[in-house]
């Protein structure tokens, strides 16, 4: 609260010159004036910009009641102050957000206005249902459509499917009863709504932009949905959150409207079904001219139990963006504190469902081991069996043997037949033992014959037990090969080559010096004159890896090309405002119409936690890249303008072509931190700057220093110490004397430290 005074005074003062009637109607204003208030990401950035004279009306709790104050603003709009001016130099991704609420909130009011058939709503929203009407009939199918008057619409029926309370589920249910509609008119249909409603959105969102401020040349904005279609936790938690993870009230339930990519499937369970992406795709192209690629990205079904996951890819390299376990916003750190991730997904895959499924193929004792033994014993009783056969085969070629000569045990059986009977004669053939003995080897060849049967058995055993390990084998390495193309999918989902990054001050900055701020949801392409394609991806987390159910996820994504330096609080650009090879000059720098920025500049020098940083520079000759001018490579620079008379020069002199190159800028920011940035330029044709300085004469020796080096050099150490001087100035007007001391004691300190960098040498301001 210490800036509190200071704040009220950037909207008390000079109010006349700061009020900007924008061009929004007063209940688009009450409405602007609604959403940026309950959005904390709006309120932080652009919320200053709105100024209320109203009453704070509250309810019992205390709490804002922002509905009377729409009330109040639509009946009153006087009451309400938009500097758009202001707005302009916020982040435009931030401005896209604010219109694309907007967007969906009017999109909301005519469609239910069709929907409940009210008169007096469909009077009023008459023009604006005449346009999404006129979008919505060139994509239908013709049997969606009806003919009225002369006029074609589309069919009654058709409204009931844009309920946005609706889930998907609910709305395929309610289509596939419409029995004037085949199946592909069923597709096309659903695919001419989502079209419709994204171009009508876009085509708004542009609209309340460019009321709000915004300047773009590319412009982009997509809604998209990504699920399994059910109305699950992202559909119900559609609210935004604010900074502590709490869900905000009263913004609008627009989530429904967020278009799904859809598809016809077939599987073995069904045939032609249609179903919504759980993974979506959408291709944009770099903005070139030399012109960032500004994307903004606004996350709306958040669920807490699902981590977000946006993915954007480039020439092979991805860029990952992660919701955080409380709010809603993305970084490029995928920690998340409970729940589902994708990454988990993938990991559960890889290293539980593959894994397990690897060892128990050709682990140690996987189906390989196992197979590889039964063949072994398959092979060992084989050759049993061979064996065995000839043994046994050998008893059919074997002779029977008799043997005429008692055995000792018939013998003795004998002796005691005669023991027993002394007086009677004993005739030894009445003994089996005193018998003569016949070999024939019935016993060996019974023996063999069982082991033959007992190995025949085995050997059928192993084969069985090959072939149902062949085939779990097989059933397994399908299952395998289905496992590892998901996790194929998914790695290319995710990317195979992931952007490295270095985190500071709330900006992620990659090794391509792409960035990403989290505090703006704002992920920027450096400036180029590429114009790569490259694709945004947004991943619904299933609920296991093999899972067709994910839970819905919905993104609004906004593209835009920006100058580098847009979103500076102040900006000066001076173009032939110096004499020939002077580098002083009267004109004012700062002028009225600054003031909210030199207040806001003022306000950031105050916080001590925020760094001061110079960047001044002497750019010598300047070259036109396109856009703007840059500092030319390998110059050669013209003894006198084009022209064969003093008159032709001074008009070549004028010529746009050189004109533009004589430019000195002045860039202020105060995001991350405070950046004072001058730069200065010559056109080719030398300067006669007469140099007395001997340090500078030396440098200039020594680095190989032009006069235009020079000359560029003193311009940007002049236009600094000149800033300075004003905002003494200025400060004292805007700041009581006891703030306006330390204000300038921070600045000047920092401007008696800065250098001018000319090339490889540098210069203290005070010596220039």
């Amino acid at each position: 609260m210490r800036f509190l005074p200071l704040l009220i005074s950037i909207f008390t003062l000079f109010t006349a010159i700061s009020q900007e009637k924008g061009k929004l109607n007063p209940e688009e204003q009450s409405y602007l004036f609604h959403i940026v208030r309950k959005s904390p990401i709006l309120e932080k950035n652009i919320g200053r910009y709105l100024e209320y004279k109203g009453p704070n009306i509250t309810f019992a709790s205390g709490e804002t009641n922002y509905d009377s104050i729409e009330s109040i603003l639509i009946n009153n709009p006087e009451l309400l102050f938009i500097r758009t001016s202001e707005i302009a130099k916020s982040p435009k991704g931030l401005i896209a957000e604010a219109a694309n609420k907007m967007a969906l909130w009017e999109l909301n009011k005519i469609l239910l206005a069709k929907r409940l058939d009210d008169e007096n709503e469909i009077a009023i929203y008459a023009t604006k249902i005449e346009q999404f009407e006129k979008i919505l009939v060139k994509l239908l199918p013709p049997r969606a459509t009806r003919e009225q008057e002369k006029e074609i619409l589309p069919h009654k029926k058709i409204y009931n499917l844009l309920d946005p309370s609706m889930s998907f589920d609910d709305r395929l249910s309610m289509i596939e009863g419409y029995h004037f509609l085949d199946q592909n008119d069923q597709l096309n249909t659903l695919e001419a709504i989502n079209r419709a409603i994204n171009k009508y959105v876009e085509n708004k969102t542009y609209t309340f932009y460019k009321a709000l401020g915004g300047e773009s040349e590319m412009f982009a904005n997509i809604l998209v949905a990504a699920g399994d279609g059910s109305n699950t936790t992202g559909l119900l938690e559609e609210r935004e959150k604010d900074e502590n993870g709490r869900w905000n009230r009263g913004l609008p339930k627009a989530v429904g409207l967020f278009p799904y990519q859809i598809e016809m499937v077939s599987d073995e369970k069904r045939n032609n079904a249609i179903e919504p992406k759980r993974f979506t795709s959408n291709r944009f192209k770099l903005v070139g001219n030399n012109k960032i690629t500004n994307l903004h990205f606004d996350v709306w079904g958040y669920n807490s139990k699902k981590q977000t996951t946006v993915v954007i890819e480039k020439n092979g390299l991805s860029y990952h963006l992660f919701g955080s376990g409380q709010t809603r916003f993305l970084s490029p750190d995928s920690s998340f504190s409970e729940g589902a991730t994708f990454l988990s997904v993938i990991n559960e895959l890889k290293n539980v469902k593959i894994k397990t499924l690897n060892d128990r193929i050709y682990g140690k004792r996987g189906f390989d081991y196992w197979i590889g033994h039964y063949e072994k014993k398959k092979e060992d009783a084989a050759k049993e069996i061979k064996r065995l056969e000839i043994e046994y085969n050998d008893f059919g070629f074997t002779s029977i043997k008799t043997n005429n000569k008692m055995s000792n045990k018939g013998k003795k059986e004998l002796k005691e037949l005669r023991n027993k009977n002394p007086y009677s004669s004993i005739d030894p053939s009445q003994t089996a033992n005193a018998k003569p003995k016949t070999d024939s080897q019935k016993d060996k060849r019974s023996i063999v014959q069982d082991r033959l049967i007992h190995e025949n058995e085995a050997y059928k055993s192993y084969v069985k037990s090959i072939k149902d390990l062949k085939f779990e084998k097989a059933n397994a390495e399908k299952i395998m090969a289905e496992y590892q193309l998901k996790l194929n999918y998914f790695n290319q989902l995710m990317g195979t080559r992931w952007a490295q990054y270095t985190f500071k001050d709330g900006v992620y900055t990659f090794e391509d010096s792409t960035i990403f701020d989290m505090r703006t949801q704002e992920f920027q392409f450096k400036e180029s004159e590429d114009t790569t394609s490259f694709d945004v991806r947004l991943l619904a987390i299933p609920y296991s890896s093999m899972s067709k159910d994910a839970d819905e996820v919905m993104l609004h994504i906004h593209l835009t090309d920006a100058e580098p330096a847009y979103d500076a609080r102040l900006q000066i650009h001076l173009e032939d405002a110096f004499g020939s090879d002077e580098f002083t000059l009267d004109k004012q720098l700062i002028n009225k119409e600054d003031s909210v920025a030199v207040k806001q500049l003022f306000e950031s020098i105050l916080n001590k936690k925020l760094p001061i940083v110079m960047k001044v520079r002497g750019q010598g000759v300047g070259t036109w890249n396109g856009f703007k001018t840059v500092k030319a490579p390998n110059v050669k620079e013209l003894s006198a303008y084009p022209g064969s008379t003093p008159e032709a020069r001074r008009e070549s002199r004028m010529d746009t072509a050189y004109l533009r190159l004589r430019k000195t800028e002045l860039i202020i920011k105060t995001k991350t931190n405070i950046t004072f940035e001058v730069n200065s330029y010559t056109d080719p044709v030398s300067s006669n700057l007469d140099i007395k300085n001997p340090n500078v004469i030396s440098a200039m020796q020594k680095y190989d220093l032009t006069k235009n080096d020079v000359l560029s050099a003193y311009r940007s150490a002049f236009i600094l110490k000149k800033m300075r001087q004003e905002l003494n100035i200025l400060a004292g007007e805007y700041l009581d004397q006891q703030t306006a001391k330390i204000v300038l004691d921070r600045l000047n300190a920092e401007v008696d430290k800065a250098k001018v960098f000319v090339g490889k040498a540098s210069f203290k301001v005070k010596e220039l």
